[in-house]
């Protein structure tokens, strides 16, 4: 005889039923326990009572060991609460260092002598319309561009260019001025004739 296990339910289990003093000691307070805890609540409780108020009284009741005379004490005037403090001194020497300080910096020759005039390309396009959009956008920011059309091994390309530029750091400065407005890209190079 083979019993299939897989397709058998499951029996529901049965609770055993509970008689007699087991079932009453389950349910019932544990008296005992209870009335510790209570009895200690309330110990402590009045234990924080009877403290309360005994540091301030303690401090008061100082008396001296010897008899001493008493001077009249003359009382302060009162200050006004809205005055300010006085103010602070200054404790710290480094600004008189940094108003006095001078540095001296060793340029090469060939750093002062200027390489040439700089130009600045923005933008290269195969098309005459988007390099005058460009141009345009330039010009609001109040720098003159020029569109050159130069022939390339691939053909005809557009270029945006701004110059020249007497230092690099005259075009260095246009180039920040034109990416605050949100023309990236634009590349700075010696001056082609």
């Amino acid at each position: 005889m083979s019993r299939d296990y897989a397709n058998k339910k499951p029996s529901p289990k049965k609770r055993p039923v509970s008689r007699g003093k087991k079932a009453q000691q389950q349910r019932s307070i544990p008296y005992l326990p209870t009335f510790i805890v209570i009895a200690l609540v309330v110990g402590f409780g009045y234990f924080l009572w009877s403290i309360n108020g005994s540091s301030d009284n303690a401090t008061e009741q100082v008396t001296p060991a010897t008899k001493t005379v008493e001077k009249p004490v003359s009382k302060p005037a009162k200050k006004d609460p809205n005055a300010l403090p006085p103010k602070p001194t200054e404790e710290w020497t480094y600004l008189e260092e940094l108003a006095n300080k001078s540095i001296d910096i060793d340029v090469p020759e060939d750093a002062l002598k200027s390489k040439g005039p700089y130009q600045m390309q923005c933008a290269s396009f195969r098309k005459l319309e988007p390099a005058e959009e460009m141009k345009a956008m330039i010009a609001f920011q109040g720098l003159e561009a020029q569109v050159r059309a130069t022939q390339g091994t691939t053909g005809v390309w557009h270029k945006v260019i701004l110059g020249p530029f007497e230092s690099k750091r005259a075009a260095e400065r246009a180039r920040h001025k034109l990416q605050r407005a949100g023309i990236n890209g634009c590349q700075i190079w010696l001056w082609e004739y």
